[in-house]
C-alpha cells in the first residue's frame, strides 16, 4: 500500500501533509492522479456523498467514514454507483476493526440484550451532525452486526446542552428475534467512554473498547460440586483500529477477501440512525405541547 497524493482543500495543509509523508498535495479528486487504484475520504459529512460520488465516477475504490453520507438518498446513490461500476465501496465504521470487538463478532451467536455506552469529552469537531450521527452510529453498527435481525421498532430521546443539535442521546432497539438493545451517547462527558454489555442464554459479555479488553462470564456445573462462575478473557491481540481498517480496505481493493464494512452495511446503519433521530424528534414534539 502506497500514499500517492493528498488532497484538500486548503492547499497549505494538502501541502505540510504531503511533505511530511514524501508524496504530492492536489486540491480535490478532479487533481488527483489518474492511476490511482483507491482513496480514503475523511471530510466534514456533508462532504461526504460529493466526494465519493467523483472518486467512484473515476474507477476508484472508496472507503468514506462514517456516517456514510448526510442523507439516505445521498447513500444509496453511492451504493448503486459503486454496485455499478464494481467497484469496493467500504464504510469507516472503525469500531467494527477493534480487536477485541472482532473477537466478540466471532464469540457471539445469540445475543439477548445488548446495553451501549459512548460518551466523549466535548470538542468542537463534529459538531455539524448529532451526537447519534457523530458517536452512537459506531454501536448502531455494531450492534446490527451482533444481532443480525431486521429492526422492529425504536425508542429514543435526545437534549441539546451546548450546541443547535443533539449532545446526548438514548436508544432502545428492538429486534425480530426478541433481542433489545439499549444505546446511550455523549459527547459532553467528564470522561470517554467505550463499554458494551452483552447478554446470551448461557452467557454474559463485558468489553472495554477503548482498553481492547474482553470478559466473558458463563456459569459451569460440574457433578458433586456447587455451581460456579468462570471468567475467560476475550482474546485480542492489541492493535490501532484505524489501522487494522485500513489494511483490510487495501486488501479488499486489491481484490483479496476481506472483512470490510460494506456500503450496504453503512447504509444499514445511516437509516437506523435516522430512526432514533425521528422518534427524537418526536419525543421534542410531545414535550413542546405539555403545557405542564
Amino acid at each position: 500500500m502506497t500514499l500517492s497524493a493528498v488532497a484538500d482543500r486548503l492547499p497549505e495543509r494538502a501541502r505540510d501533509v504531503a511533505q511530511r509523508h514524501g508524496t504530492i498535495a492536489c486540491s480535490g479528486p478532479e487533481d488527483l492522479p489518474a492511476d490511482l487504484q483507491a482513496v480514503t475520504i475523511a471530510a466534514p459529512t456533508v462532504d461526504h456523498a460529493r466526494l465519493a460520488g467523483a472518486c467512484l465516477a473515476r474507477g476508484w475504490h472508496v472507503m468514506v467514514e462514517k456516517p456514510m453520507t448526510a442523507t439516505i438518498a445521498e447513500a444509496e446513490r453511492l451504493v448503486a454507483e459503486a454496485a455499478a461500476r464494481r467497484l469496493v465501496l467500504a464504510v469507516g465504521h472503525t469500531e467494527r476493526f477493534n480487536p477485541v470487538v472482532r473477537a466478540l463478532l466471532e464469540r457471539v451467536r445469540r445475543p439477548r440484550f445488548i446495553e451501549a455506552h459512548r460518551l466523549g469529552v466535548f470538542s468542537a469537531r463534529s459538531t455539524d451532525i448529532d451526537v447519534v450521527l457523530d458517536l452512537m452510529i459506531h454501536d448502531l453498527d455494531v450492534v446490527q452486526a451482533l444481532v443480525r435481525r431486521p429492526l422492529a421498532s425504536v425508542e429514543a430521546i435526545g437534549v441539546r446542552a451546548l450546541t443547535d443539535k443533539v449532545d446526548i442521546a438514548n436508544a432502545r432497539l428492538a429486534f425480530e428475534g426478541g433481542c433489545v438493545a439499549n444505546l446511550t451517547a455523549s459527547r459532553i462527558s467528564a470522561e470517554r467512554v467505550r463499554k458494551l454489555r452483552l447478554f446470551e442464554d448461557d452467557a454474559y459479555v463485558s468489553v472495554d473498547c477503548a482498553r481492547q479488553e474482553g470478559w466473558r462470564y458463563r456459569v459451569r456445573n460440574e457433578p458433586g460440586r456447587p455451581p460456579e462462575i468462570v471468567r475467560e478473557g476475550l482474546q485480542a491481540e492489541v492493535e490501532e483500529p484505524l489501522a487494522v481498517e485500513l489494511r483490510i480496505f487495501a486488501l479488499r481493493a486489491r481484490g483479496e477477501e476481506a472483512p470490510i464494512v460494506t456500503g450496504e452495511e453503512g447504509l444499514l446503519a445511516l437509516r437506523t440512525a435516522h430512526r432514533v433521530l425521528e422518534r427524537i424528534r418526536e419525543q421534542a414534539a410531545v414535550a413542546a405541547e405539555d403545557p405542564a
